[in-house]
C-alpha cells in the first residue's frame, strides 16, 4: 500500500513520529504540498493523510488508485466528499481529539484579557516595579471572572468542556445550541437571550450555512456594553469589520480569537488593528498530547479501513 501524508508539518513537526503507519505499507511525508502539486502527488496513492489541502474532483481525477482518505484534524470541508463517494473512497476524520486543549486555551485568552499577564510580566522586567513608587501598579482593569455569565454557543464536546471550566470559575454559564446536549452544565436559553445575557460569549460551533457570520453588527448590537468575546472555532464565525468596529467603539471590551476569516491571517485583516483584540494563530489543538492522540486516531482509521470496518467515516 503506498501511503501518502501531504502536509504533515503542522501536526508532526518532528516531536512525533509516523512509523506506526508504515505496518500498512509504504509512508511517505510531505511537509506541505503546494496546491498545484496536490493532485500530482496522489497519483499511486492508496491512502492519503491531509490537514488543510485541498482535494476534489480534479484531484481525485488523478488519483486512480485512492480507496481512503483520512483528516489529520476534525473539520473536512477540505474535501470534496461528493466526488470522493462518487469514486468509492471512504473518508475519515479525528473526533474530539483536542476538546481539552481547545477549552484551555479559551480560558487562557479569556485570563490574559481579564489580567494582561503578559503585557505585565514584560512592564516588570522593564524595571517598573523596581521603581515604582507603590508596592504595586496595574494598567488595564483587572475583571474578576466569579459572578459573570459565560455565555457557549454550540454546546457540543467543546463547548460543554469549556463550560464546566468556565463554572470552576464561579460564572454562571448558559448556552444555546441547535441540539440537545444533557452533559451542558449550564442553562439552557434562546440565541437572542444568550446575545442579550451573556458577559462573556464563547464560539464552539462549526461553520455552516447557518452559523457563518453569525457574529456581526446585528447580533453584536444585541449584546451587553463591554462584553468580551472569545473564538476558538472558526474564523468564518465572525464579521471581522464588525467585530473591529465594536472593539474600537468600545461596544465590546476585549476580543479573544484563535481563528480568523483567512489562514495564515491577512495583513488586511481589521482585527490587527483593533483595540483589546488578542489574537493567537490557531494553536488551540496543538499540544502535544493532542497531536499525539490525533496521530493514534489516524493510524486506527487506517487499520479499521483495512480490515473492512472504516470508522469515524464523514461520507
Amino acid at each position: 500500500m503506498q501511503i501518502i501524508i501531504l502536509d504533515g508539518y503542522s501536526v508532526n513537526p518532528g516531536d512525533l513520529s509516523w512509523d506506526a503507519l508504515k505496518e500498512f505499507g509504504t509512508v511517505s511525508v510531505y511537509d506541505r504540498t503546494p496546491a498545484e502539486l496536490v493532485g500530482q502527488r496522489l497519483v499511486g496513492a492508496d491512502a492519503v493523510f491531509v490537514n488543510k489541502c485541498r482535494i476534489g474532483e480534479d484531484q481525485l481525477r488523478r488519483a486512480k488508485n485512492l480507496k481512503f482518505i483520512s483528516m489529520l484534524a476534525t473539520g473536512y470541508d477540505v474535501i470534496d466528499l461528493t466526488a470522493a463517494k462518487g469514486r468509492g473512497i471512504v473518508v475519515s476524520n479525528i473526533p474530539a481529539y483536542s476538546t481539552d486543549s481547545v477549552a484551555q486555551m479559551t480560558m487562557a485568552l479569556l485570563l490574559e484579557i481579564c489580567h494582561n499577564v503578559g503585557h505585565h510580566s514584560r512592564e516588570v522586567h522593564k524595571g517598573r516595579w523596581t521603581h515604582s513608587p507603590d508596592f504595586c501598579f496595574w494598567d488595564t482593569p483587572l475583571i474578576e471572572l466569579a459572578g459573570l455569565t459565560f455565555g457557549v454557543l454550540g454546546c457540543g464536546k467543546t463547548g460543554c468542556a469549556t463550560a464546566r471550566l468556565a463554572r470552576a470559575f464561579g460564572m454562571n454559564v448558559i448556552g444555546y445550541s441547535r441540539h440537545e446536549h444533557p452533559e451542558f452544565c449550564g442553562e439552557r436559553v434562546t440565541l437572542d437571550e444568550l446575545f442579550r445575557r451573556s458577559d462573556v460569549l464563547s464560539l464552539h460551533c462549526p461553520s455552516t450555512v447557518e452559523t457563518r457570520g453569525v457574529i456581526n453588527g446585528t447580533s453584536i448590537a444585541r449584546m451587553k456594553e463591554g462584553a468580551i468575546l472569545l473564538n476558538t472555532a472558526r474564523g468564518s464565525l465572525v464579521d471581522s469589520r464588525s467585530l473591529a468596529d465594536a472593539l474600537n467603539t468600545g461596544k465590546l471590551y476585549a476580543a479573544g480569537v484563535d481563528v480568523a476569516m483567512q489562514e495564515p491571517i491577512s495583513k488586511n485583516d481589521p482585527l490587527l488593528s483593533a483595540k483589546n483584540c488578542f489574537i493567537t494563530p490557531h494553536i488551540a489543538w496543538a499540544p502535544l498530547a493532542a497531536r499525539r492522540r490525533l496521530i493514534n486516531t489516524a493510524v486506527e482509521n487506517l487499520r479499521a479501513f483495512v480490515n473492512g470496518a472504516p470508522i469515524n467515516r464523514v461520507n
